[in-house]
């Protein structure tokens, strides 16, 4: 893998103990430079070409867009799931049954407004009583991050929240707001940075004044059971599947087909979709 940057020892400890106390840990310098270029590249032709088809992007606010990809779209899918401190973390965390559920991107672009506080899904029973993480969400930033680029805001330890009161047990009410601005963190991850975070610790996007687009990549792991998988098809032809190392093999859940089909969206976020306000 000539395009890993150089990593430090596997000391996973410190982003485990980072993981359970904050919800998310990060992993800095993971790739080159020169990955990320071509990574950001893949996520921009992925866009543009699903913002022109019905369904092929999903709106999450004002001039921001979630969209659900094809493995194959991006040239360094190998290198993103193969990662050793992605494999060590899912395994970790998740064990090592890990399932791999979901890519995609995340894209917002100048003019993009601060989402509501949310979580990826409804927390289950093994989190709010258990203390237990079943999914995670890696992203990777396609550009360095400036605080003008709407940086992701995450709410430090929320991950164990109960939800089942709030609006689709994702939204909390904005009466609680306020609790979540305390915990608040804003994240500038440069190139190369693999954040890792539970889908349940509570986040929003922040207003995008720059002129620069800020497309994120998002891989959703999943423990054994979580059943996420649901939300999403992913799809691969038998030669990408065929080359693919087994370690990835295993944990890919896709269909193998002939040839691919254009994805439209299965996971919509309604309070995302319609967000539009501070």
């Amino acid at each position: 893998m000539d395009d890993l940057a150089t990593l430090p020892d596997l000391d996973l400890r410190p982003a485990l103990d980072g993981l359970q106390r904050d919800g998310i840990t990060a992993c800095k310098g993971a790739f080159s430079r020169a990955f990320v270029e071509e990574l950001r590249e893949d996520m921009m032709t992925a866009f543009w070409d699903a913002i022109q088809r019905p369904g092929g992007a999903v709106g999450r606010g004002p001039r921001r867009w979630y969209v659900e990809a094809h493995p194959q779209a991006f040239r360094g899918f190998n290198e993103l799931v193969m990662h050793p401190w992605v494999r060590a973390m899912a395994e970790a965390v998740l064990g090592p049954d890990y399932e791999i559920v979901e890519i995609g991107l995340d894209v917002p672009f100048q003019g993009a407004r601060y989402q509501p506080w949310h979580r990826d899904f409804p927390a289950p029973r093994e989190s709010y009583e258990g203390k237990r993480i079943t999914s995670l969400a890696f992203n990777i930033s396609g550009v360095d991050v400036t605080p003008d680029m709407g940086p992701l805001e995450v709410a430090h330890g929320t991950q164990w929240d109960d939800g089942r009161e709030w609006k689709h047990q994702m939204f909390p009410p904005e009466s609680t707001w306020g609790r979540f601005a305390e915990r608040s963190v804003r994240k500038f991850p440069q190139a190369g940075d693999i954040s890792c975070r539970s889908a349940l610790t509570i986040h929003r996007g922040t207003e995008h004044l720059s002129p620069i687009a800020r497309p994120v990549l998002v891989m959703g792991f999943d423990a054994p059971g979580a059943g996420h998988a649901a939300l999403h098809d992913m799809t691969v032809t038998q030669d990408f599947h065929d080359q693919l190392p087994a370690e990835a093999r295993e944990h890919l859940v896709c269909r193998v087909v002939d040839r691919l089909e254009p994805i439209v969206q299965k996971h919509t976020i309604e309070g995302l979709v319609m967000a539009g306000q501070r």
